[in-house]
């Protein structure tokens, strides 16, 4: 019997396959993409301690406002160097992209070339 496995599953699979060789630290946080249909999240975690360090999205007042629709590369671009920009302020220069099982294809290269723009590497 042969089963159709979903996107979400798919998408699920390659995450599990990516956090297997990836961890964040005080030093070097992983810098995880997560994408809705409408929004986008970054957020920059520190995996030894279990927190986060900044998030930055596109729910933020202050980058809807800024915004025509939030769910654009455009809107991707402003995400990634908004977060760049503060961690940049708060000494983290060093980060672990982790794509969330996203194909690094659209919002999510776009994103990444602006958080490295601003100031980020990786």
């Amino acid at each position: 019997m042969i089963t159709k496995t979903s996107k979400k599953e798919k998408r699920d699979k390659r995450h599990f396959r990516l956090r297997l060789k990836i961890q964040g630290t005080a030093e070097k946080p992983r810098m995880s993409v997560y994408k809705s249909n409408k929004h986008l999240y970054v957020q920059l975690i520190d995996d030894v301690e279990g927190s986060t360090l900044l998030s930055c999205s596109t729910v933020l007042p202050v980058l809807k406002s800024e915004l025509k629709n939030t769910w654009t590369k455009e809107a991707a671009k402003v995400v990634g160097a908004t977060l760049a920009k503060e961690a940049v302020k708060k000494g983290i220069k060093k980060v672990v992209f982790d794509r969330g099982g996203n194909r690094y294809h659209g919002k999510i290269v776009t994103l990444a070339e602006s958080a490295r723009e601003n100031g980020l590497e990786f």
